[in-house]
């Protein structure tokens, strides 16, 4: 299955890049983590915050609610798609790792994947 890719852009045929399928999940989480809810005007309530808390203090209750807060926005908006077996998510100075381990449920296969994103220096 093909699906187009993300970021959207043209490829060297001239063509909408696309993707396979795998791939095509892996955007939609990226899409999800680092969306702030009220970024999109058609859908408001979509994302989970994750960016807005990434110069807020560091303290284990803010760790554990952040957690809980994009384990259950992968659950709403995802949970048809993917299903999630594990979630780290680390801030250090300006650099915001989040870790997913989950499984796609179209295709039955087991991914990994780290998405980084850092802020102004």
């Amino acid at each position: 299955m093909t699906e187009i890719a993300f970021p959207f852009r043209i490829d060297r045929r001239g063509r909408t890049a696309d993707t396979g399928y795998d791939t095509h999940v892996r955007d939609m989480v990226e899409q999800l983590l680092f969306t702030s809810p009220g970024e999109r005007v058609m859908l408001p309530e979509f994302g989970c915050g994750l960016l807005d808390l990434v110069f807020a203090p560091n303290s284990p209750e803010i760790a554990a609610t952040l957690q809980l807060s994009v384990q259950a926005s992968l659950q709403r908006w995802l949970g048809d798609v993917i299903e999630v077996e594990a979630l780290d998510i680390t801030s250090e100075d300006n650099v915001l790792r989040v870790l997913v381990s989950y499984v796609v449920i179209g295709t039955g296969a087991r991914r990994t994947d780290e998405f980084v994103e850092e802020g102004p220096a």
